[in-house]
């Protein structure tokens, strides 16, 4: 069977006030052709497919598009992230088309998903994990002794609920093992395992200090893939076990933040093969995700990145860090006329010390020296003769009013 993992859609969400949702909408296009040429038999959104929990109009319409094109050629399971509202992604699954799954109540976990690819082989176990918060999981997934005993919570950890759905998951597979099975078993996640690399841009789950699963709560169970969501880089997580799943994050289909700026966006297509003795592990593929428009830091005076220093830049999502001595005149109207899609502009003269000195200013200082300061401190040079008068003029007006008042 092959399958197309996914993750971090985050419709809905904006890159420093630029509506992304029509880059997301090529995405989708991106997404629903790849699974009809690829022969893909199902598609697996490991979480955070909104950016919020109350999405925009425009992102619940792109979602609807979304779910029933891609079930036109594959099945679609889906999980929330902990950016989602389970309870809103959740609606109406029960009614939803048949091939269409979206997995968001806990009672379900443990629970697979029988995948039977439409193009010959074997069925497929897809176990999916929704985002499970400690503190509203930790009740509901501890073990039950009996109908009347008395239910100790979890610990108050990402590891503690992620290990007890994976009991659950372990219980399960290993029925069906027992039963004869050879179908292959997946398992989708939205959490941060350790050993992946973080960016910038995903929201802290930290509870009680950790935000961390142990990669090796994947370990021991039987499982072929991992199909995991909340990181946004795409990479490679190492379960240690003896006959370690293959466990991987998908990444997020566009860039988020400025840390991702070097990440190369893609799509995991994974092909399963029955459980048999030598066989080989899933084979996987990266399918690079479309660029919408690059996103770039450029550094420099504002003459270099005026001329040619900027040039290879002007079409890109930028961060312009400007790094003259003395602020130049006009600097945003200069910038945004030479780098139109330029998200960030900064004034970042050189350092004048070697390292960041601390002064404690007192009632007794002056006023007006603390203000030369502080100019001298950002921008590396004393205020002009101009400067200093303005800075004088507004002392005075500013003394002046609290006498009034």
């Amino acid at each position: 069977m092959r399958i197309l993992h996914t993750s971090d859609w985050h419709l809905g969400r904006t890159l420093h006030g630029v509506d992304l949702i029509e880059h997301q909408a090529a995405y989708v296009d991106h997404l629903v052709e790849l699974t009809r040429t690829e022969g893909v038999d199902a598609v697996l959104v490991a979480g955070d497919v909104y950016d919020r929990a109350i999405p925009p109009v425009d992102a619940v319409s792109l979602l609807s598009d979304a779910i029933s094109r891609l079930a036109e050629h594959a099945a679609v399971v889906m999980t929330p992230g902990n950016h989602d509202s389970a309870v809103r992604l959740g609606f109406g699954a029960g009614i939803m088309r048949p091939g269409v799954h979206v997995r968001a109540s806990v009672p379900d976990v443990g629970a697979p998903v029988l995948l039977d690819p439409a193009r010959g082989g074997g069925p497929v176990l897809v176990y999916p994990l929704p985002y499970l918060d400690p503190d509203a999981v930790r009740r509901e997934l501890a073990d039950r002794t009996g109908p009347d005993e008395e239910v100790t919570p979890l610990a108050r950890s990402h590891e503690a609920v992620t290990a007890a759905a994976m009991r659950r998951v372990g219980a399960d597979l290993a029925r069906r093992r027992d039963a004869g099975t050879s179908a292959p078993a997946v398992v989708m996640a939205h959490a941060f395992v350790v050993g992946g690399q973080a960016s910038e841009s995903e929201r802290d789950i930290r509870v009680g200090g950790v935000d961390s699963v142990p990669a090796g709560v994947f370990g021991g169970w039987g499982l072929d893939y991992v199909a995991l969501g909340h990181l946004h880089g795409p990479q490679v997580v190492t379960v240690p076990a003896d006959h370690p799943p293959v466990a991987r994050y998908s990444g997020s289909p566009l860039a988020y933040s400025f840390s991702e700026m070097h990440q190369k966006k893609s799509t995991v297509l994974v092909d399963l093969a029955a459980r048999t003795p030598g066989a080989a592990p899933p084979h996987v593929e990266l399918v690079p995700a479309p660029v919408p428009r690059r996103l770039a830091e450029v550094t420099g005076t504002l003459e270099d990145l005026l001329g040619a220093a900027g040039e290879p830049h002007v079409e890109d999502w930028s961060r312009v860090v400007v790094t003259d001595p003395a602020r130049p005149a006009e600097l945003f109207a200069r910038v945004r006329a030479r780098f139109p899609h330029a998200l960030q502009i900064q004034h970042r003269p050189p350092a004048t010390a070697e390292r960041e000195t601390i002064a404690l200013i007192g009632a007794g200082h002056d006023p007006l020296e603390v203000a030369r300061d502080f100019v001298d401190h950002v921008t590396g040079a004393p205020p002009s003769p101009d400067e200093d008068a303005a800075l004088r003029s507004a002392l005075e007006l500013a003394v002046a009013s609290e006498r009034s008042a």
